[in-house]
Parts: structure tokens; C-alpha cells; sequence
């Protein structure tokens, strides 16, 4: 019997749903977020889906997989990575190369000498942000101020989580494109995977279906349909950073998408070889980064972010996610076959919650267990086609040493 066939049985998959559904109510119970949603799968299909609380305190709408969420930093990977993958394989992008070779006009000391990669694996040398819209809410003004934001420190450096190298690339997909980002990704990644709950920007007629975030006075009040990450807000709502909007519907399939490689039946995003590359540590002794994506924190690592899978340890190397500041995160296993979505607005009514680490490494902990108990993964079982060996590198892609630097971890 293989492990999706031991953990598909009912008794199975029960004992996996009330799992989920103890972590999750408590967290709730915890107030660690108004709302969530966590859907749990394999390269097959779902495991489990569990749904607690409401989209907001003291509203009766109760979320589902079909609801929305602002996924916050989940752009960066769900859009932006997945944008740069899918320019690679059609040989318009090289990660290798430097940034001005797409960005002529992004100028100024150092610059020349950062590339591609250096912007996914956030080690450019620029700060992590900006709060430019404190400066001024024009959209033309912080447009011009995140381009032409100064590097801190020398590329290769340090890694420092930058938001503001996720804009760049949202720059670097649209130069190349010569598509708007948003009008990019929907045309080649979402609509051909039938991801119709994901957007920029959703529109007026869908706010009921969508999660509230965060009290902010100077927008109004209660954040609700429009982006919570200020910069990207004054940006018009899209940016390469943050942005998107999604369901748990919507990323369950982009997750087992991945999971098999960069194809389901006849969805193909993206080729294996480069899902590979861009899912490998870089340099596992300097960061937790691969191109874009987020991998377990290993020993001897100098840098690293909070994760996705927070403190858990049951993930293997070869795992890969990322997580948003909203309260959303997204891991994919291709060695244990499995991927976990948890959807929440955890920053609902404020953002100084924030217990939702916690939450993610137990809900990753407990799912892993249940999967991962004698039974469910007995010798011999098979093999996902896209599992790598533990601690695989992206070949000739490692960072660039140099003297340390004090990481940020924004836990986004």
C-alpha cells in the first residue's frame, strides 16, 4: 500500500481533519486571527480542508475555499517567482544576469554588479523597506522612490528580506514582457490553470467574499479588498511584493501544480528542470533562500528568516514556501508528497498580533505527524516524481560571501 493510499482512508483522513481542526481552534480560541483556512494535500489531490471563525470579529460570514485573502508576501512566490520561472524557460530571463540588463535606467553605486539572483534570493544589498508612503501617497512619487532606492550594503553581502527587490522584479517582468504585472500573470500563469479566485485588485462585487485585514485610519478604517502593504496600496494595488489577492481553492491546485513538478494533466507552467533550480538551496551554509522560495533553516546557516514551517522540524530539506504577513504561508514537500495552505487575516484589527508563527509550526508539526506515522509512510512507498535529495544545491546559483550583516525577519 503507498502513503496516499494509507492516508486517503477515512479513518485516515478524519484523524488528519481533526487534527487540523484542534489547531486551528484553538488558535482561534487564542484570538490569533478572526478567521482561517488550512487545506492540506498530495501530488494526487486534497487530504483535508478545515475552515474555523468568521472573516471578521462579529460578522456571520464564515470563510471557505472559495473566500479571498490578501496573501500579503505570497505575491513574491505565487506571482512574481512564478512569473520569472516561466520568462526563464522561454529564455527572456537569466538569473545570472545583472538587473540593468532589463533595468537600463536602474542606476546608482553598486547597482551594476547585482544580478537577477541576487534580487530572488535577497541578498542585493538593498534594505528590506521603505516607508515611502510616509513621505507621500502619489503613486507616481513612490513608484519613482522604490526604483531608485540606494543599496545598504554590497551585493552578496548579507541576506536581507527586501521588499523592495520584489518590486524590481515585478519591474523585470513587465519590461520584458512589455505587459503590466498584473495583466502578465493572469494571462500566462493564472487563467491557464483555471486560478480565477487570484488577482490584483479584486473587484468591488466580490468584498463580501473577502477577508478584512487590518484597522488603518488613514485608509478609512477596517482594510477590506484592497491591498494591506501600504507601498504596494499607493502603487495602485499591484507591485511585485504584495498585492494578490487568492482562495484556498485557488492555491491548493497551484501548490499540487508544483508538487508534480509544474504540471497537472495538461496544465503546464513550468518546466521540472526549472522548478528544480528555482526550489534548490542556493548555498545552504549562507541562507535559507532558494531563487524566491523560502527553505528550511539548516545548521551552520548564517542567515535565515522566520518560516512558513516556523520552528517545525518534520519538513525535509527539500521542502520549499513562504509566508505572508497577513497571516498566509504556503509549504510544499516534494519528499514527504505533501503541501499545506493556511489562509488567515491574523493582522485583523491589528498587525501587533502576532501569534500566527506559532500557529504554523504547530499546524505543520501536527499535519506532518499524522502523515508521516508508521503506516502512512511504509518502506518502499512511492516516490513523488519532483522529490530532490536533501540539500540539493542550484548549481554555479550560490551567494556571494562576505562580512555579516544582521538579517531582518520581517515574518513575511
Amino acid at each position: 500500500m503507498s502513503a496516499q493510499s494509507a492516508h486517503r482512508t477515512p479513518r485516515g483522513l478524519q484523524t488528519l481533519r481533526d487534527t487540523i481542526r484542534g489547531v486551528l481552534t484553538r488558535a482561534l480560541a487564542d484570538s490569533a486571527f478572526p478567521g482561517a483556512i488550512a487545506v492540506v494535500g498530495d501530488r494526487h489531490g486534497e487530504l483535508a480542508e478545515v475552515a474555523v471563525g468568521h472573516l471578521t470579529w462579529g460578522e456571520a460570514a464564515v470563510p471557505d475555499r472559495h473566500s479571498l485573502w490578501d496573501l500579503a508576501s505570497l505575491t513574491k512566490v505565487v506571482g512574481t517567482t512564478t512569473a520569472i520561472m516561466r520568462l526563464v524557460d522561454q529564455g527572456r530571463v537569466d538569473v545570472n544576469a545583472p538587473v540593468q540588463r532589463y533595468l537600463p535606467d536602474w542606476i546608482g553605486p553598486g547597482k551594476s554588479a547585482v544580478s537577477v539572483r541576487h534580487l530572488l534570493t535577497h541578498s542585493s544589498g538593498l534594505p528590506a523597506f521603505k516607508a515611502y508612503d510616509q513621505i507621500t501617497t502619489n503613486r507616481d512619487s513612490i513608484d519613482k522612490l522604490m526604483f531608485g532606492t540606494p543599496l545598504d550594503s554590497a551585493p552578496g553581502r548579507a541576506m536581507i528580506y527586501s521588499d523592495i527587490g520584489g518590486y524590481l522584479l515585478g519591474k523585470i517582468i513587465e519590461r520584458v514582457s512589455g505587459k503590466t504585472l498584473d495583466r502578465f500573470v493572469a494571462e500566462n500563469l493564472f487563467l491557464p490553470m483555471g486560478m480565477m479566485e487570484t488577482m490584483f485588485v479584486p473587484p468591488a462585487f466580490l468584498l463580501a467574499r473577502i477577508a478584512p485585514t487590518e484597522i488603518d485610519p488613514l485608509r478609512g478604517g477596517l482594510v477590506r479588498g484592497k491591498v494591506h502593504d501600504e507601498r504596494a496600496y499607493y502603487l495602485g494595488g499591484v507591485s511585485g511584493h504584495a498585492g494578490l489577492f487568492g482562495s484556498a481553492n485557488d492555491l491548493s491546485f497551484f501548490a499540487r501544480v508544483l508538487l508534480n513538478g509544474g504540471s497537472v494533466g495538461d496544465t503546464s507552467i513550468v518546466s521540472t528542470a526549472t522548478l528544480r533550480q528555482f526550489t534548490a538551496y542556493t548555498d545552504s551554509t549562507y541562507s535559507d533562500r532558494a531563487l524566491g522560495w523560502q527553505k528550511p533553516t539548516v545548521a551552520g546557516m548564517r542567515f535565515h528568516t522566520s518560516g512558513a514551517w516556523g520552528s517545525s522540524t518534520r519538513v525535509s530539506t527539500a521542502a520549499f514556501g513562504h509566508t505572508g504577513f497577513t497571516g498566509t504561508s504556503i509549504i510544499i514537500d516534494p519528499v514527504n508528497d505533501v503541501y499545506i495552505v493556511l489562509l488567515s487575516n491574523r493582522v485583523n484589527p491589528t498587525r501587533a498580533n502576532s501569534k500566527i508563527g506559532g500557529v504554523r509550526t504547530r499546524l505543520t508539526d501536527a499535519v506532518m505527524s499524522v502523515l508521516t506515522q508508521p503506516g502512512n509512510t511504509p518502506p518502499g512507498a512511492e516516490t513523488p516524481p519532483f522529490a530532490q535529495p536533501a540539500l540539493e544545491r542550484s548549481e554555479g546559483l550560490g551567494a556571494t560571501r562576505g562580512g555579516a550583516a544582521q538579517p531582518k525577519a520581517p515574518g513575511k
